[in-house]
This record gives structure tokens, C-alpha cells and sequence, in this order.
């Protein structure tokens, strides 16, 4: 007998190509990140509760390399500081070139204190130490990674009850205060990064009218911008004397009632610019002259 040939309709061939098409990209789904077009705003505040480190592990980590890339990271190698007869060595790291914008600060909190000028591109000021942590954990968070502050809850609009730094996980924190002095000085050892140049073509300082457009002057050897003035900066550690022993990758004392701040504001004088200059505030409180950047670790 003799069998009668057929042939497939056309509709049942491209059902066929759209479904291998659909295997294809299952296969390779373990590739690497792939940038996301859109992202909604993360909202924080009391009904956030309380946050801790994600259990999912840095090798599950899908990092957005859309959100992450709204700043660009300078690579800090591993260096040390020189207090006295101690030394305090700091591992190398990613910091932010630049701080934290209005824009940025806005979209990721979906709010924005009161600022003294108003500017996409301005350094957002104005924020206190727990607000800049609350940023550093939703940033996290949209960005894919962990987060390195825990904390129990939050009070009084933002005080964190119970907060530890997790310095292990894959996240966006503040820097400590060693970090921000090695990244400042960029590389040197003199009173100012820009040695005896004009200040003026480094810092925005001695101003009456608030903060200017981010990465407006000259950066540093590192590439950072404003590293002295524009908004002094929060760092992680609170304040005290520096301890008599060095150590490595040193965070500051366990307790204490301020917060340190680096790198002096639009208001400051020159000298109050240098990178060795520490001012303190209480964790709680803002000032229009203080904001923060941003420090990428994974873990000392």
C-alpha cells in the first residue's frame, strides 16, 4: 500500500519554533544579570518594619545593573592610615564617585526633606544618619543586593531600634571612616588632596546659599568628586578618640551619641576641608550642610 505524504500546517511549524525559542531561554536564565527597563520606587518608613540581611546568599544575587548604575564606582585599593606610631589598614572597596543626588534620593525613597536650593543634579542634603541608612538599605534592595543594616523596628519617624552593620554582606552602606579618609586623600599625604592648588577648583566652600550640582569641580586621584566640601558626609562610625592600637578594617567604637561627619560643607572655611577634619552630630538630627555617599562591599 502505498502512504500518502502530508505536510504540517504553517501555524503548527511556528508553534513549534516559538516553543524551542521559549526552552532556549529557560536554558540560559542562569546567565548573567540582565538590566531592567523599569523599576517602581521603594517606599520606607514606619510600615516598613523591620529589615535584615537577605538568606538567598551572594551567588543568588540578581544585581540591576540599571539601578546600580546610577552612580559610577571608583575601585579603592587596599591602603592603610597612619595615626601616631598606629597603623589602620582598610581593604579595598567601591565607593561612589559622586554623592547622593536630589534625583536619586527622591527616586528611591519616594520622598525628599526639605532642601535649602532645589536641583536634580544638587547634593541632596538635610539627611539624617538613620534616613541615609534607610536610603542605603532600599537602594540595596532595588539594586538586587542584601542589605547591611538590621534592625528591629523604627520610632519616631526614623530612629532604628536594635540596628547592627552587617560589614559581611553584598550591599551598599556608608563608609566607615578609615574608607572615607584613604578614599579622600587619593593616594596622598598632604593637608589637602589638591596639595597647594586653588581650592576653589576642588571644593565648593565659604557659600551662603546651600549645595551645588554634584561633580561640578575637579576630582581627586581616585576620581571622586567634592570630597571636600559641597555637604559633608555621614560615615558609619560613631564618634570617639581614636583607639590607642591599630587594627585592620577598624569600624569604630560599639556605642556612642554621635555619628562622625567628613569632609566639611558648603558653609565650612577651607581648613575645615582636610581629610583628617571630623565633625560629629547626633544620628537623629540633619543639617542642610550634611548628606552622604555610597560605599559597594562584600564584606571585609
Amino acid at each position: 500500500m502505498r502512504l500518502k505524504s502530508f505536510s504540517l500546517p504553517s501555524r503548527f511549524i511556528a508553534l513549534f519554533a516559538l516553543l524551542l525559542l521559549f526552552s532556549l531561554v529557560a536554558c540560559t536564565a542562569g546567565g548573567d544579570p540582565v538590566e531592567s527597563e523599569e523599576v517602581t520606587p521603594v517606599k520606607t518608613g514606619k510600615s516598613s518594619s523591620s529589615v535584615s540581611s537577605s538568606s538567598a546568599g551572594k551567588d543568588s544575587l540578581h544585581v540591576d545593573k540599571a539601578i546600580f548604575g546610577m552612580f559610577e564606582w571608583a575601585v579603592i585599593p587596599k591602603a592603610s592610615i597612619t595615626r601616631g606610631v598606629n597603623s589602620f589598614g582598610v581593604n579595598s572597596f567601591k565607593i561612589s564617585t559622586t554623592e547622593v543626588t536630589q534625583k536619586v534620593y527622591e527616586f528611591v525613597m519616594n520622598d525628599l526633606p526639605k532642601q535649602s536650593k532645589m536641583g536634580d543634579e544638587l547634593a541632596v542634603s538635610n539627611v539624617n544618619w538613620f534616613r541615609a541608612v534607610l536610603f542605603c538599605n532600599a537602594f540595596s534592595k532595588v539594586a538586587g543586593l542584601d542589605t547591611a543594616y538590621v534592625y528591629k523596628s523604627i520610632v519616631d519617624d526614623s530612629v532604628l531600634v536594635d540596628l547592627n552593620i552587617d560589614y559581611s554582606a553584598n550591599a551598599v552602606r556608608l563608609p566607615t571612616e578609615n574608607e572615607w579618609e584613604v578614599a579622600a586623600r587619593g593616594g596622598t599625604n598632604t593637608t589637602y588632596y589638591w596639595d597647594t592648588d586653588v581650592a576653589g577648583k576642588y571644593a565648593y566652600y565659604g557659600q551662603t546659599a546651600g549645595p551645588d550640582t554634584v561633580a561640578k569641580r575637579l576630582p581627586n586621584a581616585y576620581g571622586l568628586y567634592d570630597m571636600a566640601g559641597n555637604v559633608a558626609e555621614w560615615v558609619n562610625d560613631w564618634y570617639d578618640a581614636y583607639p590607642k592600637n591599630g587594627s585592620d578594617n577598624y569600624a569604630g567604637p560599639k556605642t556612642g551619641v554621635y555619628r562622625i561627619v567628613r569632609g566639611g560643607g558648603w558653609s565650612d572655611k577651607v581648613t575645615e576641608l582636610a581629610p583628617k577634619e571630623r565633625e560629629k552630630l547626633a544620628p537623629a538630627h540633619s543639617k542642610v550642610t550634611v548628606g552622604f555617599r555610597l560605599v559597594y562591599s562584600t564584606g571585609f
